[in-house]
């Protein structure tokens, strides 16, 4: 097997992001306590490991569905152009939503993502990304609550992925890629 042509340094620390998930589950239940279920959205596949964290601390009825958009494949640019790849099993109509993304770095997939759910009628519909980068932003769109904000490096693990290696990393970490001279 041969040797991946780039090295990881970690960024944010697995201790980190449990804590920050603690925090954030807090805010998330304040906001939508009295629901009766709360259909928490994850974007498929980076968002995956985040979910599963942030649902276990969650103290809300809360049901898991996913969606699987695309606008990078194997690079490590946004085409800008989404697609959905697996749209939602069950119905949001009336529901309170709450959409978890791994990385809002262009804004493309989560402003497209958003705007699909909204015309379903939920009751409600809020989005949390792990990490942000702002000065990556091509569209106007925000999360309603982000985990941490980062500068512009291509980062892998906890569920993000470089040409789907390195989801499995407990940690973020900046992918710098070698160069050969």
């Amino acid at each position: 097997m041969s040797q991946p042509d780039y090295t990881i340094t970690q960024l944010i620390s697995a201790k980190s992001i449990a804590a920050r998930i603690e925090e954030l589950a807090q805010e998330i239940q304040e906001q939508f306590k009295g629901t009766d279920k709360l259909i928490v959205v994850g974007l498929l596949r980076g968002s995956f490991v985040f979910i599963a964290d942030l649902v276990r601390e969650l103290n809300l009825p809360v049901e898991v569905d996913f969606l699987e958009a695309s606008s990078y494949g194997d690079g490590t640019e946004s085409s800008k152009e989404v697609r959905i790849l697996k749209d939602l099993r069950g119905e949001i109509s009336g529901r309170d939503v709450l959409v978890v993304e791994d990385i809002v770095d262009t804004g493309f997939t989560l402003s497209h993502v958003v705007n699909l759910l909204s015309t379903r009628n939920p009751k409600n519909i809020k989005t949390i990304a792990l990490l942000d980068k702002p000065s990556r932003r091509e569209v106007e769109i925000k999360a309603t609550w982000t985990g941490f904000e980062i500068p512009d490096e291509f980062v892998v693990g906890y569920g993000i992925d470089y040409a789907q290696r390195n989801r499995n990393l407990p940690f973020i970490g900046c992918v710098e890629f070698n160069t050969k001279s």
